[in-house]
């Protein structure tokens, strides 16, 4: 029979996958990702292309679509899945006393007892489900999630004595695209600091230390040999497309390319994802660090040291990301793990009174919140925005001062317990809200800033518009051939991928393909006559209009710049024109 706490990580998995999987196919693929799934589907047809850096995600995704089809649900398949297990990994960490995650040997022991371990790793288990980066990120078309998931348990496996199978995943790992070395750098300059900082322990005297440093040097030599086999096997799928090998060296490439080029990702957005999508994490991993400092507890000071350096490369990389922040957000969740079941108890004393200040605490952050969402609805109104905006500082000052007071005045108890279940309350409402936005499904207008790719509006609309014309006039749906141009999308040629594609630069006069795709013109310049319908295809957030923070991080809105696109049918294939 399963203990109560592996029920609950069973919860916790259940959650995760359902957030990671809900609709997940329903959004089309942007630019990125149709880049990505593009090159797994030409394997897949057996055709030779020149791989990009995401070698991981092409091979399983290829596997995918030549076993079953090529659709958005499956080129987004393989992160979700592999995002699902990443609530698994605290279970490994907290299970039974292994050394301190990512601290040298040697580390000072948890001052819990092995019943806190086991609610912290529950605790971490479920924010790590609904961890609003782990979800965006694990809905992408990319192999950034199997770089986070596969890596994590790479280290658990080889604190677990099992060489192999920590090669094995962490040669997955590495094939996780450029994304990984964001993640691989900030973890090894963690590495360096804490082993100065924390000096391993010298072998006690009588310790056969040769034989120890054999063994490790032979389970290193075993790992690396198992590594380097995962790489060749997956990178050219099982030797079948050799040339896959490249993309391994692709993903290191594009990432020392990234330090020359900027993306044009401004600091304020990774900034903004921090405090918009990360409230619980920083307000307790902060709390939780300022305790470690404290009481020089060598695990949750590395943890901090991750967090912050994560944060730090993410901020100073020029081809930066939000979703880089991702990297940051795996210490920033085990902190506030830590943190949280300190307050998973009742008072000493005081039971109603500590009842009475959480309902006072919680009734301000209502309040709070409230004047928030007040000032973001009508942005235009000045008086009313501002008004709201003060009701807002308010109520915070209110709040704080109340603690104060209680503390100094009544209990420290009462306000510490009373005041943090109402802020752990409110902010993990506020985080479950957040999490479901990450998913892109909140509004049709929600904008959210994990992939800088713009949104592609209505790629299903014009795949069936295609199909219909192709059955009205020949009576197979993928008949009609297409010719695109002055159109530099991948997601156009993923969205219309059944049928045949012709991409040129320019038009010939003396053409008539039977459907042409446009950037929106008038004139097209051929000597048949044809009908156009545009359709809007990439939306882009126009953050300099952007007039109204509050209204961004209530509803999501932002105005947006539209591309439109021309699908042009040439005449003949309409039936009040088949009988002339």
């Amino acid at each position: 029979m399963k203990s109560r706490h592996e029920i609950l990580y069973l919860i916790a998995f259940i959650l995760a996958f359902a957030l990671r999987f809900i609709q997940l196919g329903a959004l089309p693929l942007t630019d990125t990702e149709a880049n990505w799934a593009l090159q797994a589907l030409a394997l897949a047809n057996g055709e030779k292309v020149l791989l990009g850096g995401q070698a991981g995600y092409i091979a399983f995704t290829s596997f995918l679509f030549y076993a079953l089809e090529s659709t958005n649900f499956l080129a987004r398949f393989v992160p979700a899945f592999a995002g699902s297990f990443i609530v698994f990994l605290p279970y490994f960490i907290y299970k039974n006393p292994l050394s301190s995650f990512l601290s040298p040997e040697g580390g000072e022991p948890s001052s819990f007892p092995l019943r806190g371990k086991v609610r912290m790793g529950v605790t971490a288990a479920f924010l790590l489900a609904i961890a609003p980066g782990l979800i965006a990120v694990s809905r992408q078309a990319t192999g950034t999630m199997l770089a986070i998931t596969f890596g994590a348990f790479a280290w658990v496996l080889w604190k677990n004595n099992h060489p192999q199978w920590a090669g094995i995943f962490a040669g997955v790992a590495l094939l996780g695209g450029a994304g990984v070395w964001m993640g691989l750098l900030g973890i090894a300059i963690t590495w360096g600091i804490t082993q100065k900082l924390f000096p391993n322990e010298k072998v006690e005297e009588g310790q056969p230390s040769q034989n120890h440093e054999r063994d490790e040097r032979t389970d290193i030599r075993t790992a690396a040999i198992f590594m380097g086999g995962t790489i060749i096997l997956l990178s050219t799928r099982l030797l079948i497309s050799p040339n896959g090998i490249s993309a391994f060296f692709n993903s290191l490439a594009n990432y020392l390319s990234g330090w020359r080029f900027a993306s044009g990702v401004p600091l304020t957005h990774i900034l903004l994802g921090l405090l918009v999508y990360y409230p619980l994490a920083i307000f307790f991993g902060g709390v939780a660090t300022w305790r470690a400092f404290r009481e020089k507890n060598h695990q949750n000071i590395t943890l901090a040291l991750w967090a912050g350096i994560a944060i730090t490369l993410s901020l100073i990389y020029p081809a930066r990301q939000v979703s880089d922040l991702i990297w940051a957000g795996i210490p920033l969740w085990l902190l506030t793990a830590t943190e949280l079941p300190r307050y998973f108890r009742k008072p000493t004393f005081d039971q109603n009174e500590t009842l009475g200040v959480f309902a006072l605490t919680f009734t301000l952050l209502i309040f709070a919140w409230l004047n928030l969402a007040a000032a973001g609805i009508l942005p235009e109104n000045v008086q009313f925005t501002t008004s709201h905006q003060i009701l807002l500082a308010a109520s915070i000052g209110l709040l704080i001062l109340s603690l104060i007071l209680i503390a100094f005045g009544w209990s420290e108890e009462v306000a510490k317990l009373g005041g943090m279940w109402s802020i752990a309350l409110g902010l993990t409402i506020y985080t479950l809200g957040v999490a479901w936005g990450s998913t892109g499904l909140r509004t049709p207008k929600g904008v959210e800033i994990w992939d800088s790719a713009p949104r592609v509006a209505q790629a299903g609309l014009l795949a069936n518009t295609v199909e219909q014309i192709s059955t009205w006039s020949r009576g197979d749906a993928r008949s009609l051939n297409i010719v695109i141009t002055g159109i530099d999308s991948p997601a156009l040629n993923w969205a219309l991928r059944n049928h045949a594609l012709n991409e040129v630069a320019t038009l010939d006069s003396s053409t008539a393909p039977d459907l042409l795709l446009t950037p929106y013109t008038d004139d097209i310049g051929l000597a048949d006559s044809y009908r156009g319908q545009d359709f809007t295809w990439r939306k882009t957030p126009d953050w300099a209009l952007m007039n109204s923070l509050p209204k961004w991080i209530v509803l999501r809105e932002l105005p947006e710049n539209y591309e439109k696109i021309i699908l042009w049918a040439r005449n003949d294939l309409f039936f009040d024109n088949q009988n002339q």
